[in-house]
């Protein structure tokens, strides 16, 4: 029995060719809740970031944040955290500071940069988010970093780092977190949390820092719109953000009923 449910934003829940959520994903999530699902978000993106975003007020029961680093309750407050390695962090602020290459520093309760180029500005608008302002670091806890680069010059830097990892989640640009943390993990607080086991999941994502949670998952989806190397890993693959692929899935399993008035072809 699928007792909670773990949605991605970008291209999942969200879809940027729109610039909105899908009346059907909307309305799938309150029949979750309706009838005793949890239903959580898992995302690469901070808090403040979602609160931006036109999700059009959805509710959730909690959130996994930052990849996994910040973990927030239905009221949005912090119950896990997980920072970036000290030694890692030294290694970032050094590129960082230099203001050779573009970096984006995250914090619990601040996002900033310290240079911005049109490839910063693109990558932005692509995912429907302002561009963090400069700013400069000042001894906080850093939960995640995210690096504008291209795969050439991403591997010279991932070899710098001793206690994290990188995923790529734009042609342009990284996150950098703990090698211990990632989606999978903050889940794991959340089932603790509620006591739910693992094959009592089922997760929805489509990028590659979605992998995990979709194998993690008692049932893993992945979107239409995802990767190749995504949608190997998953359990099924639904229609894409844009063709109600949450509630078409969600059907698909049984955990929502069909209306009657559906055709063959959208159940």
């Amino acid at each position: 029995m699928i007792r909670a449910i773990f949605f991605d934003i970008d291209g999942t829940l969200l879809s940027h060719k729109l610039g909105r959520v899908q009346q059907s994903s909307k309305q799938a999530i309150i029949q979750l809740r309706e009838k005793g699902i949890r239903v959580f978000m898992a995302t690469g993106r901070h808090i403040l970031e979602i609160e931006e975003l036109p999700l059009d007020e959805i509710e959730t029961d909690g959130y996994v944040t930052l990849n996994g680093q910040l973990c927030l309750g239905e009221g949005r407050e912090v119950f896990y955290e997980l920072p970036v390695d000290d030694e890692d962090v030294q290694t970032i602020i050094t590129i960082f500071n230099e203001k050779k290459i573009p970096v984006q520093v995250i914090e619990k309760d601040r996002m900033y940069m310290n240079i911005i180029n049109e490839k910063v500005r693109k990558v932005q608008e692509e995912i429907c988010s302002e561009v963090s302002p400069p700013g400069e670091y000042k001894g906080d806890k850093i939960y995640q970093f995210v690096i504008y680069v291209d795969d050439k010059e991403t591997e010279q830097i991932v070899r710098s780092l001793s206690g994290s990892k990188m995923s790529r989640w734009n042609r342009h640009a990284i996150d950098i977190i703990p090698k211990k943390g990632g989606k999978v993990e903050g889940i794991k607080q959340i089932l603790k949390l509620y006591d739910i086991a693992p094959d009592e999941i089922m997760a929805f994502g489509d990028g590659e820092n979605d992998i995990d949670m979709l194998r993690f998952a008692g049932i893993g989806i992945a979107m239409g719109n995802a990767e190749e190397k995504v949608k190997c890993h998953a359990d099924y693959v639904t229609d894409t953000v844009e063709g109600d692929g949450i509630i078409k899935a969600l059907r698909h399993y049984s955990i929502l009923d069909a209306p009657v008035c559906l055709t063959v072809s959208e159940v």
